[in-house]
């Protein structure tokens, strides 16, 4: 996939964020990434229960292809991979923590407006 570089205007680099973070998984792999440093692509899938494996397959080589992870694949039958952060990707840390400490508190929001209902 084409990448460009959005410095055209105010607000132009968050779109440069965004074009690599913006699909609805790739935050979620980085976060857990993040959280375990390697998973397997079945620990990812444990993980993220909803995101079917095609998708899961996808969002991945979309990361590996933007340089924001790196895959390894070991020579064992069946063969064994696991996915690790490359320092591009380690970059991203403040923004996925900072989207974790923002849904904390929606969550903890939400829960108490439910409780009150």
């Amino acid at each position: 996939m084409q990448r460009h570089i959005y410095d055209c205007a105010s607000g132009c680099p968050v779109e440069s964020t965004l074009q690599i973070i913006s699909r609805k998984w790739k935050s979620v792999i980085l976060y857990h990434l993040m959280k375990k440093q390697v998973c397997r692509f079945s620990q990812l899938q444990k993980l993220m229960p909803h995101c079917s494996q095609r998708m899961l397959a996808m969002q991945l080589n979309e990361l590996e292809q933007d340089n924001i992870i790196v895959k390894r694949v070991y020579p064992a039958v069946p063969p064994k991979t696991d996915y690790r952060l490359t320092s591009l990707g380690k970059s991203l840390s403040p923004v996925i923590m900072a989207m974790e400490q923002w849904g904390r508190q929606y969550n903890a929001l939400k829960s108490k407006r439910v409780g009150q209902n």
